[in-house]
């Protein structure tokens, strides 16, 4: 149980053990959070503003009508694939406890992150069109249909690195106050930094907001969405309308906010949110997650070495020449070709990209 450890009072409330404890004192669970408890008593506050959480919840739940309930449960039946549920009142009529409960987690579901009565599921599927169909400058499509990551470079010189089996659409030229992509499947985000222009992925069910900083969506279809955070803060928050309004009508980072080393997962079958620390950071799956891009008097041939194994690019320069170059740098969440050119102007190099390569002209050091 030692995963409740980060969850929201919402996300506590909504857990079914924590719920049969609280609303019908099974014994069984009582012994199980009695325990818990103990070995973590610094969640007292946690454990007791889920309960009060719970306990309001009850409260509004008899205050609604049999029919609105059902509504609810039918549009949530079709959200988990029940197609062939039946709408009716006729089922609450007594309000057995199955149901008393099935309200409660609906109730729930909506209260923290959402603003309506509408299916989840249908809501940000429909807006995930809608921000698409907005976007008034020509869309590029970029397509990763191998078994290597693809290097994509946006406009405002942000890089993508496209997982396999993803694909990507964003405009030629980002216009306007914000940045805007569209991913399904898997990428690895570097962001160029502009606090007065930020950008936004929508991914499926969620979106997310940066100002300048390195993350992963994993956003394929019928599975977790996924977002981890290398360096920098991201703000997670669901694609529904009214969520999408405030964070578009705010500079700031709100929603669900993620630091280095957090993570955040969407189980589209469970309606739920779960943020968690990642336990051991190098254990991450993508390359580029792992490199720290820390240099302190690395030879040159190392730096661009560990860029392309990185960025799966190939970097050509003369070894020979640049024999005596070293490099002592940090760079963390740059994009590639800031790195690039942050490296060519310590070193006194240039370069150019030549398909795809990058082509480093030096001198020597």
């Amino acid at each position: 149980m030692l995963h409740y450890r980060n969850f929201l009072p919402e996300e506590l409330a909504a857990d079914p053990s924590f719920r049969r404890w609280v609303l019908f004192n099974n014994p069984a669970d009582e012994a199980v959070w009695t325990e818990w408890l103990e070995h973590n008593p610094d969640k007292q506050d946690l454990v007791n503003r889920a309960r009060n959480f719970l306990t309001m919840t009850e409260t509004a739940f008899d205050q609604i009508s049999d029919e609105e309930v059902a509504n609810e449960i039918y549009r949530l039946s079709h959200a988990i694939g029940e197609h062939h549920a039946k709408k009716s009142s006729i089922w609450l009529r007594f309000r057995p406890n199955w149901y008393h409960m099935a309200a409660s987690v609906l109730i729930l579901m909506f209260a923290g992150w959402w603003y309506n009565k509408q299916t989840l599921s249908q809501q940000q599927s429909d807006q995930y069109k809608v921000i698409l169909s907005q976007i008034s400058e020509p869309l590029i499509e970029a397509v990763n249909q191998g078994n290597e990551a693809k290097l994509v470079t946006l406009e405002d010189g942000s890089s993508v690195l496209l997982q396999p089996d993803s694909r990507i659409t964003y405009p030629r030229r980002f216009e306007g106050r914000k940045r805007e992509v569209f991913l399904k499947g898997e990428a690895f985000f570097e962001v160029a930094k502009n606090p007065d222009k930020p950008f936004y992925v929508y991914a499926h069910t969620l979106a997310t907001k940066v100002l300048g900083t390195s993350f992963k969506v994993s956003a394929f279809d019928d599975q977790e969405v996924k977002v981890v955070v290398k360096t920098g803060k991201v703000s997670v928050f669901p694609m529904t309308k009214e969520a999408i309004a405030s964070q578009h009508a705010d500079d700031k980072l709100g929603g669900m906010v993620l630091t280095p080393n957090q993570q955040i997962t969407f189980a589209p079958n469970e309606l739920r949110l779960t943020r968690s620390l990642i336990p051991d950071p190098k254990l991450l799956e993508l390359p580029i997650q792992r490199q720290s891009f820390e240099f302190k008097g690395t030879p040159i041939t190392e730096v661009f070495a560990a860029l392309e194994k990185s960025y799966g690019v190939k970097i050509v320069f003369d070894a020979e020449v640049m024999q005596n170059c070293y490099l002592t740098a940090s760079l963390s969440d740059e994009p590639l070709f800031e790195k690039i050119n942050l490296i060519c102007k310590t070193i006194g190099a240039q370069y150019e990209q030549l398909d795809a390569s990058i082509i480093i002209n030096s001198k020597g050091c």
